[in-house]
């Protein structure tokens, strides 16, 4: 009588190789979505060395800012689509060429307008949170696909903090156009990652891009989103102001009108009326509106001569370090909640999220005059963003079919935009109108300014409330859009 005796089998090298793709796949997207959020608040805290370095008025280096959110905000639903349409791939790449095209313009820039310009390509890498989230859906394995997008998300958030942080320290110790070098040098190796060592994604929904759709979209955004960005500076009641307020809204209604005309729409209105996208975007707005209130609020108190009663004397490099624990809790809670979406549903971290969020300004609204109470805000803060954006991604994912992905991951990142457009405007103006004479912002601005955030936080939990929870949302997608899913299959 023979004895077989059973080895253990080996891990085969074709699975090892493709686990090791997959991860270099991640490694290359966070790196591009690291790159591009970090770009979109690194030159915040630089804008008044860069308006004097550059010979430009207050009103005019504002344009760094309003460009990049302007050309995120237009053209990240345009190559959404796109990226569903031809190859996520393709456009991941182009837009990664367009982010570091505009990084190293914007490093080399001898004035303004060639900043201005360069701000606005770097902008249209906006595409890269809905390409990248995309791309997961489609290449990794289903069981690792909530938690890869936990972190992508996280990541987005991350980048907007390690941003504020650093902008002082690069500015005091390098100069302003190192403020583009030194992202670049990350999308160098994100662009190289992907072309060389990403396959396309399988995944297409062909059909024509709807260019009556997208040019209606884009005026309706480049209206409202200037109306916010200057309505300080114009006076909220001025006749510029109220003019793009009313034709963004007019061109956002023709906009809904086209799209449910239109065969093939650049976004499909009716996955507004799926709740797990629908809620997904209302807390987007509300999460991008606190993010950066918090970013603009917090620098500022802390930046105030401790001689005022309630500032802390901090340097920009010190006050800049207090935001390091809402950055650590982002990395930590965004792959957090794609466990939790996995094993109970969105519904439960987005109400957590929300209520982490609501906290995190409540506590520097009762009192903001001792350290550990910045301290705590922001860990509150970091904790409740990152549970926010990796959940938001997530639920919607759940929710539409994959060759829809790219159209609605969209749309939450342009509500993410929305919202800390109207965040930064709202508490800059709040800062303003309680001010000294002197420029000096008092005690009480930083009171409405936390009293604000978290009464806009709170509209969160009530949106969070309405969120589907897992069993529905995995019964509510396909009905709804089967039509045009069919049409493009």
């Amino acid at each position: 009588m023979s004895t077989t005796i059973k080895m253990p089998e080996a891990v085969s090298e074709p699975t090892t190789r493709h686990k090791r793709r997959t991860t270099l796949i991640v490694i290359y997207l966070a790196l591009g979505g690291l790159a591009f959020a970090a770009l979109q608040s690194l030159v915040a805290p630089a804008l008044s060395t860069i308006g004097r370095e550059l010979n430009a008025t207050t009103g005019d280096v504002s344009w760094i800012l309003t460009a990049y959110l302007l050309s995120a905000s237009v053209l990240t639903p345009i190559l959404g689509r796109l990226g569903d349409m031809v190859g996520k791939r393709r456009i991941l790449i182009a837009v990664l060429a367009l982010l570091l095209a505009g990084t190293v313009m914007a490093a080399l820039a001898p004035n303004l307008g060639v900043l201005i310009i360069a701000r606005a390509l770097q902008g249209a890498a906006g595409a890269v949170m809905p390409l990248s989230i995309g791309i997961v859906r489609d290449e990794l394995p289903k069981e690792k696909v909530g938690v890869t997008i936990g972190l992508l998300s996280a990541i987005f958030g991350v980048g907007a903090g390690v941003g504020i942080l650093a902008a002082g320290p690069i500015v005091e110790h390098l100069s302003w156009p190192w403020l583009f070098w030194l992202p670049g040098a990350l999308v160098v190796i994100a662009l190289i990652g992907v072309i060389f060592g990403m396959p396309e994604s399988p995944v297409r929904k062909p059909g024509r891009l709807d260019v009556l759709g997208a040019f209606f979209l884009s005026a309706a955004l480049v209206f409202l989103l200037l109306a916010v960005s200057k309505g300080q500076t114009w006076g909220w009641g001025s006749g510029s102001t109220v003019a793009l307020f009313l034709l963004g809204a007019i061109a956002l209604g023709v906009f809904v009108v086209v799209e449910l005309r239109v065969s093939e729409p650049l976004m499909d209105i009716r996955l507004f009326k799926l709740r797990g996208v629908w809620t997904a975007n209302a807390i987007g707005v509300v999460v991008g509106f606190a993010m950066f209130a918090a970013f603009v609020l917090v620098p500022t108190l802390l930046q105030l001569p401790s001689a005022t009663g309630y500032g802390f004397g901090k340097s920009v490099t010190e006050a800049g370090l207090f935001l390091m624990p809402t950055v650590l809790m982002m990395v930590v809670c965004g792959p957090l909640a794609g466990i939790l979406v996995n094993k109970v549903g969105a519904r439960s971290p987005l109400f957590i999220s929300a209520l982490l969020v609501t906290a995190a300004f409540t506590l520097p609204a009762i009192s903001h005059g001792q350290i550990w109470q910045i301290v705590v805000s922001g860990l509150l803060t970091g904790a409740g963003i990152g549970l926010a954006f990796a959940t938001m991604s997530n639920a919607i994912v759940e929710s539409v079919p994959a060759a829809q992905t790219g159209e609605a991951i969209s749309v939450n990142t342009i509500a993410r935009t929305i919202g800390s457009s109207i965040g930064t405007a709202v508490v800059a103006a709040l800062i303003s109108s309680h001010s000294t004479p002197q420029g000096l912002p008092l005690d009480s601005a930083f009171t409405i300014g936390f009293w604000a955030c978290a009464g806009v936080a709170a509209l969160a939990i009530i949106a969070a409330l309405a969120a589907p929870k897992k069993s529905k949302r995995r019964q509510q997608s396909p009905p709804l859009l089967t039509k045009n899913f069919n049409k493009a299959q």
